[in-house]
């Protein structure tokens, strides 16, 4: 069964970059930027709620009641929203495509990297899933803060996200990455059943490892969004096409593509008008 096909009443909206618009690679864009800070916000708000209930973080982490991470704005984002407009998912997708290093990378800032015996073998691993994706010719980047409110975390909706986020690759070009996973409500589970896999040094996978800043389990897992499970193929086609047309907020309109320099030679619309958002 495709899980796009499954009955919900969740759909999505994508926010890019705050400095990047991307008309031409989606069909619904809207330059909107207190649209795109509102919903910067409430995606914070929403992520901090999520894990100060799991208990991965302490009310002093929030600011103003918002999970803020330096690299949101810098990231592309999912978001989930319910048959009233509240989001009740999301997942964040960083594309590191110039980083030259592990240094470079916010993957660095994993608690595996301070594990004496472990730090040297995540390093290396790293720099070599960077060196594949430049030698496939496409991107590399970290994709994380993944949350999903508690009447939707035994549904599809878990899934739904990260086969949508995969599908936001697709659209991208695709990528190569990483992502942090947690073994909290099964989260690391979910992810190696789309098609993710351990890192790896020299044969030998990494093992898991305990993260006092969370205050759980977790490990560091390898993705290519070329190739999720074949089971989920069909759906990550889908889900690409509903991204397609789904709303787009932009906060910057000085950054756009050729395609759209194009159409307004030719005096034709780069978006279409504001829309419902796509359910799928």
């Amino acid at each position: 069964m495709v899980l796009s096909r499954l009955r919900t009443k969740t759909s999505f909206v994508v926010l890019p970059p705050a400095r990047l618009t991307v008309f031409g690679q989606f069909r619904n864009v809207h330059v909107d930027p207190a649209a795109y800070d509102d919903l910067i916000a409430a995606m914070q708000r929403f992520r901090g709620e999520v894990y100060l209930a799991d208990g991965a973080i302490q009310r002093g982490d929030l600011h103003d009641g918002r999970h803020r991470q330096s690299i949101d704005e810098q990231s592309w984002h999912v978001l989930s929203l319910d048959s009233s407009g509240r989001i009740c998912a999301c997942l964040r997708h960083l594309e590191e495509r110039h980083a030259a290093r592990f240094e470079d990378l916010w993957v660095r800032h994993a608690a595996l990297a301070d594990v004496p015996e472990l730090s040297s073998r995540f390093r290396t691993a790293v720099e070599n899933e960077m060196s594949r994706a430049r030698s496939h010719r496409i991107s590399f980047g970290e994709v994380g803060g993944w949350a999903v409110a508690e009447a939707h975390r035994w549904t599809v909706e878990p899934l739904r996200v990260v086969l949508a986020t995969y599908g936001l690759l697709q659209l991208r070009g695709g990528c190569a990455g990483v992502a942090t996973a947690t073994f909290r409500h099964g989260s690391s589970a979910i992810l190696r059943r789309i098609g993710l896999s351990s890192l790896d040094y020299g044969g030998m996978e990494l093992p898991p490892y305990f993260d006092h800043r969370y205050g759980c389990e977790m490990e560091v897992l390898r993705f290519d969004s070329r190739f999720p499970n074949p089971k989920y193929l069909e759906a990550v086609a889908e889900f690409s096409s509903a991204l397609f047309a789904a709303p787009v907020y932009c906060r910057d309109g000085g950054v756009r593509t050729a395609f759209h320099h194009m159409i307004q030679r030719f005096d034709l619309p780069a978006a279409e008008s504001a829309m419902a958002p796509a359910a799928v």
